[in-house]
């Protein structure tokens, strides 16, 4: 069998690329930097969770 592959890795990637620049932009030292770095990974996690809150699940 084939198996399809969602497209939802490629977004997943447009996503963090996209946060990465953001964050990095906004990094005037080195520390802030890293931090943005992690953040653009963890950005996904942090938002699902925040959205679960508001929706009360």
């Amino acid at each position: 069998m084939k198996k399809c592959a969602g497209g939802g890795e490629a977004l997943y990637g447009i996503g963090v690329f996209g946060a990465l620049v953001y964050f990095l932009q906004h990094a005037h030292t080195l520390m802030q930097g890293v931090v943005g770095i992690i953040e653009a990974i963890l950005w996904p996690a942090v938002f699902v969770y925040k959205a679960l809150e508001l929706l009360k699940f």
